[in-house]
């Protein structure tokens, strides 16, 4: 082989990414294929490239016999000792081949197994790269539309961005720079197909991870995140250091590191909260933006009911729920929300029930019959209602001038 020939391959490794040994392989398979297709018979073939001095050697082993009864893969021990004095018979020995002597049609062979190869080589090094990279953030730019799906090129390869995956808030124009979350990788027979995602919730944490270098280090935990992609999104975090304060840290400088997520994330609404061992607590600051007055914790259910100010229940609900919503997803608890008015009415009917059960206080029904003088108007009411019911026409005696007076008395005490 020829120095240019080392160099060509050498400058295709280096476009390609394909290490050299991987190459050696590849030349080794097309040569093999192109003796196979000159001599017409299988032999065992093996080259050896000296990438150093760019010297290439095809050799051929073949086994010492007294008897030759196949050319290709055996030869006699006369013609082996001419090349070898030392070899026996039994022994095998390697003798060196020029590709020169292939024919047209084993060199078209040998030039198609390696691009062959070089593509499948390609191929199985972008999968290698990608398939280890699941839940990782890449930048890519916005190469074109399919229908609603938007393809993103990666460099080495166009991943997939379909619609299920993709944020309201984004554009999506031609030759836009973005960064996208890394869902799958499939083999495919040709290019790997890398799926991505704009809406994943993994997409919020690996941006703080980017932008946050105290979460990057790990001083900074993201306990848990929970997103509706394109509308507003909740993490909530916690330092394994006293000295550092979670929330500040994310938050950066007049709130420069948020705003940078938020910007990546096309101005999607962002809440950070402190998490806490204590559910109380964590539900509450979940809440955030709101101010809570009590969480009260329900642990078989896993419930937790929240009393909120008059004035920031509508805040702690959010629009359409979905504040409370998101407080849900991030914490793991059943969130019951309450203004102080409601729960203040259900506890004073729950403490009335509790004293009429007990005996305390009697029951509103025998209150009134014990306010009521005897003989009144309450005890007549029967009759009054029961003279009330639709009569039958010609058939009802006039009333007497009593029982107009009793008739009467219901509308007295309702108006008193």
């Amino acid at each position: 082989m020829q120095m240019d020939f080392v160099q060509a391959l050498r400058d295709l490794g280096r476009e390609k990414d394909i290490p050299l040994n991987t190459l050696s392989e590849i030349i080794e398979v097309a040569l093999v294929s192109a003796y196979k297709r000159h001599f017409g018979a299988a032999s065992e073939i093996h080259v050896d490239i000296d990438w150093d001095s760019g010297q290439a050697a095809v050799f051929i082993r073949k086994r010492v016999v007294e008897h030759v009864e196949n050319p290709h893969t055996e030869m006699s021990l006369a013609e082996a000792r001419r090349l070898d004095p030392t070899v026996e018979e039994g022994e095998s020995l390697d003798i060196e081949v020029s590709p020169s002597e292939f024919g047209r049609i084993a060199a078209q062979t040998a030039k198609q197994v390696v691009a062959q190869r070089i593509r499948e080589a390609e191929r199985e090094i972008i999968y290698e790269e990608f398939s280890n990279r699941d839940g990782d953030v890449v930048t890519g730019v916005v190469q074109r539309r399919d229908g609603r799906t938007v393809l993103i090129d990666l460099g080495k390869v166009e991943a997939v961005l379909p619609a299920s995956e993709q944020s309201s808030l984004d554009s999506y124009r031609f030759g836009e720079r973005l960064k996208v979350y890394i869902l799958e990788v499939k083999r495919t027979t040709k290019t790997p197909r890398v799926l991505v995602s704009r809406s994943h919730p993994g997409l919020l944490r690996r941006l703080f991870e980017l932008e946050v270098p105290e979460v990057h280090d790990g001083v900074v935990e993201i306990k848990a995140q929970a997103r509706e992609s394109g509308a507003r999104s909740k993490i909530a975090v916690h330092s394994r250091q006293d000295n550092v304060d979670p929330v500040g840290a994310c938050v950066g400088h007049r709130g420069s590191r948020v705003q940078a997520v938020v910007d990546e994330l096309r101005g999607e609404k962002v809440d950070i909260v402190r998490w806490s061992d204590d559910p109380a607590r964590y539900v509450a600051s979940a809440l955030s933006p709101a101010k809570v007055s009590k969480v009260v914790i329900e642990e078989r259910s896993r419930s937790a009911t929240v009393i909120a100010p008059d004035n920031q229940l509508s805040l702690a609900i959010g629009r359409e729920g979905q504040n409370v919503r998101l407080a849900a997803r991030l914490t793991g608890w059943r969130i019951d929300i309450r203004s102080e008015a409601q729960a203040a009415e259900q506890a004073a009917a729950a403490a009335q029930a509790a004293a009429i059960e007990a005996g305390e206080v009697p029951a509103p029904e025998e209150a009134a019959d014990i306010a009521l003088p005897e003989g009144g108007a309450e005890a007549d009411a029967p009759e009054a209602s029961a003279s009330a019911e639709a009569p039958v026409a010609g058939t009802e005696p006039e009333p007497s001038e009593d029982e107009a007076a009793v008739e009467d008395a219901p509308q007295v005490v309702e108006e008193g």
